[in-house]
């Protein structure tokens, strides 16, 4: 089981209607995050037959390869790791891949490395890890296969600055961006444009090997280029579209010098651009996505419907301010419970995405966590109505915790420990809420990353 509290979360209904509406979200839950594990979706993908390696309807004759190397990055990569370990044994000649630190021994590998860096401020292991890939990459000739593992938290995982960047200056930069409101999207058009391996550069590096990325998406909508910000893809964003962002979220002048003069040398067109769309050197690269946020709600809508519910995936492609989503989330469910619309009860809609939070507070949390206790203030009191919000990955923030759940009892369960709900939402606090409160989902890292799922259950 991964929700390591299910039991508490359960005991934390104060009626039966609640508790049904929490434990279809718990089901459901664990159902995703099963369908969406990184072993399975490498299994499912990757097969031997007949000497000839099969990659999602891709063949590489076996007998014409000369080396086999693994390398990557991401949270769900030491686990990928260990099934392509599995499958190809001895056959890999050498790999290198970060994975989340602290999880790099819970995987059994012998000839691929785990370098345990940081996330989601990069950090040197990162930088050493990403360095000797960087140098397998290079020593890679024609008739050479490298197999890219690659997953959400890649970018931060797997970080090279370009000069005359440094980390301590790439770290500012990423921290910046991460509390200013970006979306992922635009974190990561940065991100590409002051590194030397991400938008494209490791399949440079890669050329004239053969490249197979396979690849968990995190990204709403699974746009290759920007996964862990596409190493192995053709970059569509530019110096220009890096400056923007930058410009528009205020951040310009905050951010450091050397990031200013790189992409104001690039706007010059004084130091080259990413590879785009047509480069010679995706001829010989194939992305492949191998599990993403589609594949884990349509894994907790087979489980609800086992249960009894009415069902709808709602969209994978919810994205926005993680307290404005959580006031909507609360508009459906109130819709639901009144009219019965867009679903009888009982009823479980399910959505994907990606939020954001623009942090103004000095509170602890996360988008998951700040989403669901935005919500809780508009069920309160609707016997029955749950919302639930959480990280594939088993990481919210900077927090322990994988998101949160709410009720019709939340606010006042807070409100009888002296909380004020939206306090607590204005300081960017929800983790030190939804906890004393007992409706914080923990899971502890998962090993996978598919971005967010939300929930709405009404009974």
């Amino acid at each position: 089981m991964f929700i390591k509290n299910y039991e508490e979360l359960l005991r934390a209904a104060e009626n039966e209607e609640d508790r049904r509406a929490r434990e279809v979200i718990l089901q459901a839950i664990e159902a995703a995050l099963t369908a969406v594990d990184p072993k399975y979706a490498v299994r499912k993908n990757v097969a031997i037959k007949d000497n000839k390696l099969v990659i999602a309807g891709l063949e590489f004759d076996l007998t014409k390869i000369r080396n086999i190397y693994v390398i990557g990055g991401g949270k769900a990569s030491g686990a990928m790791a260990e099934a392509i370990e599995e499958l190809l044994g001895d056959r890999i000649s050498e790999g290198v891949v970060n994975v989340l630190r602290g999880t790099e021994k819970r995987f059994k590998v012998n000839r691929i490395k785990l370098i345990g860096a940081s996330h989601p401020i990069p950090d040197e292991k990162g930088l050493e890890g990403v360095k000797k890939m960087l140098e397998i990459a290079e020593k890679a000739e024609e008739d050479d296969l490298i197999i890219v593992l690659i997953s959400g938290g890649g970018s931060a995982l797997m970080p090279r600055p370009a000069d005359p960047v440094t980390l301590d200056e790439m770290k500012k930069t990423t921290d910046l961006l991460l509390k200013c409101g970006a979306t992922i999207n635009e974190i990561n058009a940065v991100r590409k444009h002051i590194s030397a391996f991400k938008g494209g550069q490791l399949a440079r590096a890669c050329y004239p090997a053969t490249t197979v990325a396979l690849i968990i998406s995190d990204v709403v909508g699974d746009p290759l280029d920007t996964i862990a910000s596409g190493p192995t893809a053709p970059d569509t964003t530019t110096f220009e579209d890096a400056y923007r962002v930058l410009k528009f979220y205020n951040i310009w002048d905050k951010v450091p010098e050397s990031v200013r003069n790189r992409i104001e040398k690039g706007l010059r067109g004084e130091v080259p651009e990413t590879p785009k769309p047509g480069d010679k050197i995706f001829e010989r690269v194939h992305n492949v996505i191998i599990a993403n946020n589609r594949i884990a709600c349509e894994a907790a809508e087979a489980k609800a419907k086992e249960m009894g519910f009415n069902t709808l995936i709602l969209s994978t492609h919810i994205e926005g301010e993680a307290r404005h989503v959580g006031t909507v989330l609360a508009g459906i469910a109130r819709e639901i419970y009144k009219y019965n619309k867009p679903l009888e009860k009982p009823a479980l809609i399910i959505m994907g995405g990606e939020t954001t939070v623009t942090v103004t507070g000095s509170g602890k949390g996360g988008r998951n966590q700040e989403l669901a206790l935005s919500a809780s203030i508009r069920i309160s009191g609707l016997k029955g109505v749950a919302i639930a919000s959480i990280g594939t990955d088993g990481i919210d923030g900077i927090t322990d915790a994988a998101g949160g759940l709410v009720d019709s009892t939340t606010v006042k369960r807070g409100r009888e420990k002296g909380f004020d709900v939206l306090e607590y939402l204005a300081n960017n606090d929800s983790y030190t809420y939804l906890k004393a409160v007992g409706d914080v989902v923990f899971t502890g890292p998962t090993g996978s990353n598919v971005n967010d799922i939300m929930f709405i259950a009404v009974v």
